[in-house]
């Protein structure tokens, strides 16, 4: 039988899920579960899409559109999110979901259709008439072993020696789904970097959609919370999403101390096996922290199609015509920025 792509219903979002899993390709950010969070937390129409052939599924495609008047009109896999694009068992299906996107990109009028890859696709998406960004975001994934002793020693001395400060700070740290003492911390480390505080109601959806697959760690200095990281689980990987530190957490190496606490419970708790630090965006303090932790840098793969006439989305704090609104941002009165930054990041996914 043919391929047939049709939307993700309800019903299908255990098969779906149970696809995704059993594909060595797939990530956490192709689940099911996006669907609701990014629909629920930010009102953006998604579009995910199955194929099927023979009554199984044989691909997924994890596809939403953000529209908003101040960052442009993306049709992306997927929103929020650092990896995306097809999944397929079979180059057919593979082609039935290209070409879906393709469908749906010229039929809604959104400016632009981005797909996400973590790993260059074969065949190569230039040679199908995409776009391939510049290298401006990369990754960064290395092994972990679960035994404390070798992965402290892993880490290169001058980092180490970061996280021996943290310690002899008497710094400590609890693992819970405590995400309103995340959402206090992270609100002023983003002001601090002159970003807007995605909504608290996000940090909740998560929560929510993935009660087994997240966590929230958070480092203690005398009982207070000085930095906290949302941290997310699939299968052997453990990826901290969401984090950042109050203004004391850099002196008192709190954020050194909890990354390291992540890959100490990730490994020894959780079982995990890679410690996949996200995405940053090249020559930021954060691309040269993930490097100072011994992590390689790899480029993402941003394929994507534009419609006649459009530009390519540069919704990125590295783009000059942001950097006014960076400075201003960061004088903010915290809650003033709290109120003002929600409305802001719909569009900054």
């Amino acid at each position: 039988m043919a391929v047939r792509v049709r939307p993700l219903d309800p019903a299908s979002e255990g098969a779906w899920d149970a696809f995704v899993r059993a594909r060595p390709e797939a990530g956490f950010f192709h689940l099911s579960a996006w669907a609701r969070v990014i629909e629920g937390a930010f009102r953006h129409k998604t579009h995910f899409a199955l194929a099927e052939q023979d009554g199984a599924i044989v691909g997924v495609l994890p596809l939403a559109r953000m529209k908003t008047a101040l960052f442009g009109d993306l049709l992306a896999s997927t929103p929020f999110c650092v990896y995306g694009g097809p999944v397929a068992a079979t180059p057919e299906a593979a082609e039935a979901l290209e070409a879906h996107a393709i469908e749906l990109h010229r039929s809604t009028g959104a400016a632009c259709l981005e797909f996400r890859h973590l790993r260059l696709p074969v065949p190569d998406p230039a040679e199908r008439g995409w776009g391939m960004r510049p290298p401006l975001y990369w990754t960064f994934r290395k092994p972990i072993t679960g035994d404390t002793e070798a992965d402290m020693k892993a880490i290169p001395r001058k980092q180490r020696a970061m996280v021996r400060k943290g310690i002899s700070n008497g710094l400590t740290s609890v693992s819970n789904g405590d995400i309103d003492a995340l959402h206090r911390v992270y609100a002023e480390s983003v002001r601090n970097l002159g970003s807007p505080v995605f909504p608290r109601r996000y940090f909740k959806a998560l929560a929510a959609a993935f009660p087994e697959e997240h966590d929230v760690t958070t480092v203690l200095h005398e009982g207070r919370p000085v930095a906290s990281v949302l941290n997310f689980h699939f299968r052997e990987e453990v990826l901290p999403y969401y984090g950042g530190g109050t203004g004391e957490a850099r002196s008192l190496a709190a954020n050194d101390f909890m990354y390291w606490e992540v890959i100490r419970r990730a490994g020894a708790e959780r079982g995990a096996r890679l410690f996949d630090f996200g995405r940053s965006k090249s020559e930021t303090g954060a691309f040269s922290f993930k490097k100072n932790w011994g992590f390689e840098p790899t480029p993402l793969h941003y394929a994507y199609r534009l419609r006649p006439g459009a530009t390519l989305p540069e919704n990125n704090p590295k783009n000059p015509r942001y950097a006014a609104m960076i400075k201003v941002w960061k004088r903010l009165p915290l809650p003033v920025a709290n109120l003002l930054g929600p409305p802001l990041t719909r569009g900054l996914g």
